[in-house]
């Protein structure tokens, strides 16, 4: 047990007075999700997709709503999509294995969240001709998808991993992003396997674990 770590102070960022412990552990997965934002402008009333009800597809969600875009989140379970519904953004529960009810080229930006191969093969169908497929899911699995309707349809393919601290503070200082109900709960260090067992659970979203009790 170490009482002090030293790192190189440009790594570090000063979190905000105002920002919570249980807010700032969500700071690297809000910073993934801003970093769309640092790839691509997304102009107010483009018709935007995010696939995947998870951790990163809520932050992602929420982020892209405050561009004013026409915003639809994708995903397959009911309190999870309640998060969004609640800040007021549009959402669409899609059962494992029934069909999306969405049309082909239903929107400008898809942005893949699933963690899975085949959420790939969805935002494909769903992203117009000329439109921006955006891919934060990594997966052990190659998908399996056609390059050439990827040159036919002339769609821009951006990956998008890791983003900007700083800006994902600032969401959480002004309070324009909302990950309190992402936090299942909070446990002692003491119970460490305990905590990493229900982070395991199916829906569990986030498992804070606190060194100092």
């Amino acid at each position: 047990h170490a009482g002090w770590t030293r790192l190189p102070a440009r790594t570090l960022h000063r979190v905000p007075a105002g920002v919570s412990d249980e807010q700032a552990v969500f700071a690297e997965p809000l910073a993934a999700a801003c970093e769309i934002l640092e790839q691509r402008r997304i102009a107010p009333g483009e018709r935007v997709i995010v696939l995947g009800d998870g951790k990163l597809g809520l932050l992602v969600a929420q982020v892209l709503a405050l561009t004013g875009c026409e915003l639809t989140a994708v995903g397959r379970h009911e309190a999870k999509l309640g998060i969004l519904a609640r800040r007021g953004i549009a959402t669409l529960r899609v059962p494992r294995d029934a069909d999306s009810p969405l049309e082909p080229g239903a929107a400008d930006v898809v942005v893949d969240c699933t963690g899975n191969p085949a959420g790939f093969a969805e935002a494909r169908r769903l992203v117009r001709p000329g439109g921006t497929l955006v891919l934060k899911t990594t997966t052990a699995a190659p998908p399996d998808f056609d390059l050439n309707s990827l040159v036919i349809d002339e769609i821009t393919l951006l990956g998008s991993r890791c983003g900007p601290f700083d800006v994902a503070l600032r969401l959480l200082e002004r309070g324009l992003v909302d990950v309190a109900p992402l936090l299942a709960e909070r446990r002692p260090l003491s119970q460490g396997v305990e905590a990493y067992a229900l982070a395991a659970r199916k829906g569990v979203l986030k498992v804070l674990l606190d060194p100092e009790h």
